[in-house]
């Protein structure tokens, strides 16, 4: 063999290795820049090599293969032709890379575009609740999501504040600040800067509510509440005392301390209301709530609901348990006095509660078989809908009365589940057997609603026409199951929430706070992602370029022509 064809071999086996070179040490200087964000020293010093060692190569064999080439027209015929195989397969692997270029524009414009999502954690972190969406898309005003946080902001925040602006269509605006980057801002809210402190204020219109997050994780609940009670006009509701009712104050195991702050959390304030010594139901009183009674309310408290009910005013009726006793301790006529049945108001409006107690032998908590456990709703939309079990502590039964008003509409809520082994104990010495005739069979009702609508009115003078507010009552035979003991088990706290939002007659849904879960998120710097960015994309695009040229057989074109 010639010198000249053994230098044309030696460049053809060379070549490709070369290039491939140049292009790796290329792809890693690219890679350095987009990783650091900018000409670090060994980016720099990998393009000039580069640059320098790839354009002395190039010069170099163009003119070697020019000098060769003018040796030998016979091998500059086989030159030519090689040449035009050669730009062909050039041309398939620049078509191949613009391709992969296009298809992953695509696909990036896609996965930005698109709302489909699929979530595949295990507790759906990335997927706002149902109540959340529903509530986003009623919104008819605009909210301004601002968080304070120092240092990088972790990544679920961002998320999660990208998925309130999404869901929006414009009407929710966020942005998370770094108070000590930005004092100036920060002054804007009045906040003193700290580097501990994290909360998020919403503002709507010239409401402004916080949510602080400075010791546990921004719960999605929360700030959807928080939204609510910015951008809806709030609730008041009163809650009767000085009978011995439950007291929204008490924190223990019988108290209403946690129902009153869900009200809160929903936007509903809560007072209580000593009725015998005001005399009156406040003018703001959205809601009354008379939960569990201990003795009789005086004649003149009766009538003051009376009047408040006719007048258009709504209340939630919670009364309390039927005594029981055995045979050898009957009751006394005072205890035959406790946790009254509010007849006298409620008769007015077609109910009569039993004084027995509701057992079910098949659906009931524990071992209290006077403590139904159910899911017989009846289809009330905005109170039961999709609401689990409920259970309650020795409720009573609820009967109707013939004789009411045609005006008044009136439809159970809650009843036992079991048909069989379910009724209404009339027996209150622990005998618990049914004896047919004498107690009520199941289902038996545990809870009512009543509307009553009232007749339009017309002013006399300029004949404008008055539509005065409907009655809305709703009574339950138990108020145990809202107590702090109950409250968070099963659905008991959404049947409160949404019982209470229908008698306030709101247009949104109430929301319960789920359980805390566990956020595992890995949370990264920039410079962090654009490594895995490179090691899981950049790099075995590098490689899927190169197999694609071996695939093509590269190195079997000759780059020089060879003497025959």
């Amino acid at each position: 063999m010639t010198l000249k064809n053994r230098i044309r071999t030696m460049l053809n086996k060379l070549l490709p290795l070369l290039v491939g070179l140049a292009l790796l040490i290329f792809t890693l200087g690219l890679s350095l820049f987009y990783i650091e964000g900018q000409f670090a020293l060994l980016s720099l010093s990998l393009a000039s090599f580069l640059t320098f060692s790839g354009t002395t190569l190039l010069v170099g064999l163009l003119l070697l293969s020019r000098s060769l080439r003018n040796t030998d027209a016979n091998s500059m015929q086989v030159a030519q032709a090689s040449n035009r195989s050669r730009w062909k397969k050039v041309a398939i692997v620049f078509a191949m890379v613009t391709g992969s270029i296009v298809f992953l524009g695509i696909s990036h414009y896609g996965a930005n575009s698109i709302p489909i999502r699929w979530d595949v954690t295990a507790a759906k972190q990335h997927t706002l609740s149902k109540n959340t969406v529903d509530f986003i898309s009623s919104l008819t005003t605009k909210v301004e999501l601002t968080a304070f946080y120092v240092g990088m902001p972790p990544k679920y925040l961002q998320d999660l504040f990208n998925e309130y602006e999404r869901l929006s269509a414009g009407l929710i605006s966020t942005q998370i600040i770094d108070p000590i980057e930005n004092i100036s801002f920060a002054a804007k809210f009045g906040n003193v800067v700290s580097g501990k402190e994290r909360k998020v204020i919403v503002q709507s219109g010239d409401v402004r509510k916080d949510v602080d997050f400075t010791d546990e994780l921004l719960a999605e609940e929360k700030l959807t509440n928080t939204i609510a009670r910015a951008s809806r006009s709030p609730r008041q509701v009163y809650f009767l005392s000085g009978h011995g009712e439950y007291s929204i104050s008490n924190e223990d195991n019988l108290g209403l301390s946690t129902f009153k702050q869900l009200l809160a959390d929903n936007n509903i304030h809560s007072k209580a209301l000593m009725l015998g010594i005001t005399q009156s139901i406040p003018a703001d009183c959205d809601v009354l709530i008379i939960a569990g009674p201990r003795t009789e309310l005086t004649p003149q408290e009766e009538s003051l609901i009376v009047d408040y009910l006719k007048a258009g005013g709504d209340a939630l009726f919670l009364i309390e348990q039927a005594l029981v006793t055995t045979a050898d301790k009957p009751l006394t006529a005072e205890q035959q006095r406790l946790n009254p049945s509010l007849n006298s108001i409620l008769n007015q409006w077609g109910l009569n509660v039993q004084s027995d107690i509701v057992v079910d032998l098949a659906n009931h908590i524990g071992d209290d078989v006077g403590s139904p456990a159910t899911k017989n709703y009846q289809k009330h939309k905005a109170i039961t809908q999709g609401l689990d079990y409920t259970f309650y502590v020795r409720p009573r039964s609820i009967r109707l009365l013939e004789q009411r008003r045609p005006t008044i509409k009136v439809a159970a809520i809650t009843l036992t589940t079991s048909t069989q082994q379910s009724w209404a104990e009339t027996n209150r010495e622990l005998d618990i057997q049914f004896d047919p005739g004498v107690d009520t069979p199941g289902p038996v009702p545990i809870s009512y609603v009543v509307l009553e609508q009232h007749p339009e009115k017309h002013n006399g003078q300029n004949k404008e026409v008055i539509k005065p507010s409907d009655t809305r009552i709703i009574v339950f035979t138990d108020a145990d199951f809202l107590t702090n003991i109950y409250i968070n088990q099963y659905s008991n706290a959404q049947m409160g929430l949404n019982v209470v939002n229908w008698l306030a007659e709101l247009d949104y849904r109430t929301f319960v706070s789920s359980n805390k879960v566990k956020v595992e998120r890995l949370d990264l710097t920039s410079k962090q992602k654009r490594q895995i960015m490179v090691i899981l994309f950049l790099l075995p695009f590098f490689f899927v370029i190169a197999g694609g040229i071996v695939w093509l057989r590269l190195r079997s074109i000759p780059i020089l022509p060879e003497d025959a």
